[in-house]
């Protein structure tokens, strides 16, 4: 697999993004190579610890889409929403089978909307699914798929709130 090749498809992608729309709702976007996938990652800070950066750290939640060897032999182009290692994030008291549940539950509505979907993984994978892989139009396919994101990305916001640690008022 050509990384820089993708890399540069993924940037692409990332051009056609509805980029008002991303930042209004405080949306950021990363594009990268990790664990030999080229990904394109849509994020907010406020899913992971402050003070750490957000694409890197330990304890956060994440959109993601990406291609690797395995997805392209397959004809795929895989996303998915990781939830990691939620125990760690500040000002929440989070159970990670429990955060899945709940985002699950509310996902269910729009499952529709996503091709090839499933919720059947581990608390870490929150929703994964897969679109064809066509060669011709990879950057649209990636920025759909992202665009697509903003339908539910409230969804994060409403399940996180529901673990939010009360502070006491003295």
């Amino acid at each position: 697999m050509d990384r820089t090749h993708y890399k540069k498809l993924f940037r692409a992608a990332a051009i056609q993004l509805h980029k008002e729309k991303f930042t209004e709702r405080g949306l950021e976007i990363a594009v990268g190579v990790v664990l030999d996938s080229v990904c394109l990652k849509v994020y907010k800070k406020s899913w992971a610890n402050p003070a750490i950066d957000p694409v890197t750290s330990a304890s956060r939640v994440f959109f993601s889409v990406w291609v690797n060897e395995s997805s392209i032999a397959n004809q795929r182009i895989c996303y998915n929403i990781h939830a990691l290692k939620l125990r760690q994030l500040k000002g929440y008291k989070i159970q990670s089978r429990q955060f899945a549940e709940v985002f699950r539950a509310s996902f269910k509505s729009f499952e529709a909307n996503w091709p090839n979907v499933s919720v059947d993984f581990g608390p870490q994978t929150l929703m994964e699914g897969w679109v064809n892989f066509e060669v011709d139009n990879i950057e649209s396919k990636v920025a759909k798929l992202a665009n697509n994101f903003l339908e539910i990305e409230n969804l994060i916001d409403a399940t996180l709130a529901k673990f939010e640690v009360q502070v006491a008022m003295v």
